[in-house]
């Protein structure tokens, strides 16, 4: 077709009344599962999209999608999101996807039966029938940090992960570190996959040979940092330094140090990701990159709430600036590694 379809011919192409699919358009769950399929396949074929005089009216909330809702990362981001909605005069709703990067349809049911001011979600992300279930009901979203390539059309704030590695990694070259060590983040992450390219980057613009050797795939968890910086820090020719690819690692990573009697830094340096409060007053004090998450949270509020208004953002994807803040964490490399 080529203009927007009404609800009646979209009824009549479904083979069920009107009232049915204005059900389904507002999450009403007394819809028969495969009924319900085939209304959502035709308005995303024919672009349907609620006309907003005709809309019914959005509620006050703001619905917050984490990926996993376990730290202070997460309280970090959500203390960005209350700075905006409270002067809006919003509430939030907060989701969890339990460590999946998709979300199920019944979230998504009652997402549409809420029908929110609009979505924001993090470290999570939306298939092409769930962004078209969405944008029918007139329902905005940003993605904040996306775990995968969420669509050049998709609204997306981030960190500049890449410069973020590169600038860790570079602090310790400068030091005299040549055997560095990283435990990354899941390898399925975008911001992962940008930090350990800034750390190669690095490696690379010194002539510092990359050996995946002292390469370590994390989940961002505290234990993982301990268990796989136990495996770096046993292996014959150990690492001087490691990034890690965010604090909490970082923390894990510690431990492991203790366990096996090394100093931090006389003998090992350790760099984190995040710069998250605890950094600062941890022993020693975490030498780290901050990623604004605050702000980034701040940005994406206000980015969902101008669509919901009608206003487009000026652009798609907003990353914000990463910064290294050096702690006592990092030192020159002991003088028997050799530099």
């Amino acid at each position: 077709m080529t203009r927007a379809a009404t609800l009646a011919e979209i009824a009549r192409e479904a083979g069920v009344s009107t009232p049915t699919v204005s059900k389904v358009l507002n999450g009403r769950a007394d819809v028969a599962p495969a009924t319900r399929e085939r209304v959502e396949e035709l308005l995303h074929q024919y672009g349907y999209q609620r006309r907003r005089s005709n809309s019914a009216p959005s509620s006050p909330l703001l619905e917050l999608v984490f990926h996993e809702l376990e730290s202070a990362w997460a309280m970090e981001v959500i203390r960005g999101v209350e700075n905006v909605v409270r002067e809006e005069g919003l509430s939030v709703v907060l989701s969890e996807s339990s460590g999946r990067l998709s979300l199920g349809q019944s979230w998504m049911d009652g997402v549409l039966a809420r029908r929110p001011t609009g979505v924001v979600l993090v470290l999570s992300g939306l298939d092409r029938a769930q962004q078209a279930q969405l944008t029918s009901r007139d329902i905005p979203f940003v993605v904040m940090d996306p775990a995968g390539d969420p669509g050049q059309e998709v609204p997306a704030v981030g960190a500049t992960n890449w410069n973020g590695g590169l600038a860790a990694t570079r602090h310790l070259l400068e030091l005299g570190h040549r055997r560095i060590g990283v435990i990354a983040g899941p390898r399925r992450m975008m911001c992962s996959v940008a930090r350990i390219d800034g750390y190669r980057a690095a490696l690379e613009t010194a002539g510092v040979p990359f050996d995946p050797a002292l390469v370590r795939a994390g989940d961002f968890h505290h234990d993982t940092g301990y268990r796989v910086g136990l495996e770096l820090l046993r292996l014959k020719d150990r690492p001087t330094a490691v990034f890690t690819g965010n604090d909490l690692q970082a923390l894990g990573l510690y431990e492991a140090a203790r366990e096996l009697g090394l100093r931090i830094p006389e003998d090992l340096s350790v760099v984190g990701f995040d710069d998250l409060p605890l950094a600062r007053w941890v022993g020693p004090p975490l030498t780290t990159v901050r990623q604004p998450l605050t702000e980034m949270a701040e940005v994406a509020t206000r980015m969902v709430i101008d669509l919901a208004r009608g206003n487009p953002p000026s652009a798609l994807r907003v990353d914000l600036a990463t910064t290294l803040v050096e702690r006592s964490s990092t030192a020159p490399p002991p003088a028997a590694a050799g530099g």
